[in-house]
């Protein structure tokens, strides 16, 4: 392919993606990923019928009424002796019928506070589903930012890429006509082809790159056409300051969601002991009723009765002896210490998190001022090759040298950034703060 053509297919197809792509800010990524997130829809709806079920009636600390009626008839034939001057009596299908309708309500007065443990265990299980809710969502944001910036990246990587092809496409101007004027062999113009050529290869596979991005970034956000490109807004990967490590470190304790999500699991322990321990105190329970009945006799010397009014009564009972409670109320203790000990476990790893990328925050800090530096002095040297190149004085191997050294202090610099904002994700979410990429 021709440098012209190969230089065309590059911006038709930049034109087409920029045609068809969508900007889009990280804020509206994320706030449309939200409101469109498979898993986060799910998580909401176990929420939901946490907070469903959080309440005195579903716990059974409140009376339960109901309804009944019935009908039942019986048809009954009979044939009865006399004493007195052994005649028989016979009756046939004599139908007896009954109808009956009640109200009845029936109320757990005490439980040995097992219903007000129920109760606690409901709140604290809406609670966990809340917790849940809120681990989901900031993982979510914490995978979408990333891909998001994964995507800046990508751009930018393209734009390196497309700037370096630009320079190859220069020279290879430059060469072509010196070659034509004889003053470059045909090795020079024939190697100024081959960098072309391979800069521009390298451009065509960055948009491959940049495609597999916005795929993952329409998956995240349940965006069913995968095919949908976007463009960040962000031009540049861009860094927050201000991050502290003391602060970081108390945000984390105090409002880390695996660590909250951890301390319920100890209060459910704590409740499910109690839950147990009710069953060594004694129960009461009451209940009362009002109902109508109405006797239809076939046979009788009553035609029909019919009965009404209200009954009540009370039970008072207790567990004496359980064969596995005891084990049971063990058993409980230890699923407190179990808890106890998990989140002591996990406060440790959170710790040892938060310190591996508080370091790996810091280093790539420092890393970043020395790509930088390193920028900035490969961009200047790349000035005097040209210079020197336009006037003769430099060969194509060290023009090409410049050139990529060039490139790798970009690519370089790019990678630490991109690095650097990934620590600095890391540091958000495990502090509690990662919502605030939404402000």
């Amino acid at each position: 392919m021709k440098p012209h053509r190969i230089t065309l297919a590059i911006a038709a197809l930049g034109v087409g993606l920029a045609s068809q792509a969508q900007i889009m800010t990280l804020k509206e990524c994320l706030e449309n990923g939200i409101s469109e997130s498979y898993q986060i829809k799910l998580v909401s709806i176990s929420e939901q019928k946490a907070a469903n079920n959080d309440s005195w009636l579903y716990a059974g600390g409140l009376p339960t009424l109901s309804a009944t009626g019935s009908y039942s008839g019986s048809l009954s034939s009979n044939d009865a002796v006399k004493a007195s001057d052994g005649s028989t009596l016979s009756n046939r299908n004599d139908l007896d019928q009954t109808f009956s309708a009640q109200i009845r309500a029936d109320w757990t007065v005490f439980d040995g506070f097992s219903i007000q443990a129920t109760r606690s265990r409901l709140d604290e299980l809406h609670n966990q589903s809340t917790i849940q809710t809120r681990i989901t969502i900031e993982d979510y944001i914490a995978s979408l930012t990333t891909e998001y910036y994964n995507l800046v990246k990508q751009t930018i990587h393209l734009k390196n890429l497309e700037y370096a092809t630009s320079l190859s496409r220069e020279r290879l101007r430059i060469t072509s006509e010196r070659y034509d004027m004889g003053g470059n062999s045909r090795l020079d113009y024939q190697q100024a082809q081959v960098y072309f050529n391979a800069d521009s290869a390298r451009s065509l596979k960055q948009h491959e790159s940049l495609a597999s991005a916005n795929i993952r970034i329409n998956r995240l956000m349940s965006n069913q056409d995968l095919r949908a490109e976007h463009f960040a807004a962000d031009t540049s990967i861009t860094l927050l300051t201000g991050l502290d490590y003391e602060s970081l470190y108390e945000d984390m304790m105090r409002t880390n969601a695996s660590l909250l999500r951890a301390e319920s699991n100890r209060t459910l322990a704590q409740l499910d002991r109690r839950t147990v321990q009710a069953r060594n105190y004694p129960y009461l329970k009451v209940n009362a009723s009002y109902g109508v009945s109405h006797n239809i006799y076939g046979n009788s010397t009553y035609t029909e009765r019919t009965n009404w009014g209200p009954s009540f009564g009370a039970t008072v009972g207790m567990n004496l002896v359980t064969g596995k409670q005891r084990a049971q109320e063990r058993n409980a203790r230890l699923d407190e210490l179990t808890a106890d000990i998990t989140i002591e476990q996990l406060e440790l790893q959170l710790r040892a998190n938060l310190d591996d990328f508080w370091q790996a925050y810091q280093n790539n800090l420092m890393l970043l001022e020395l790509q930088e530096q390193n920028l900035k002095a490969a961009q200047e040297t790349m000035e005097i090759a040209q210079e020197r190149y336009l006037l003769g004085n430099l060969s194509g191997l060290e023009m090409r040298e410049a050139q990529k050294s060039l490139l790798d202090a970009e690519e370089s610099l790019l990678q630490a950034q991109y690095d650097t904002k990934v620590c600095e994700i890391s540091l958000l979410q495990i502090s509690g703060r990662i919502t605030q990429y939404l402000e």
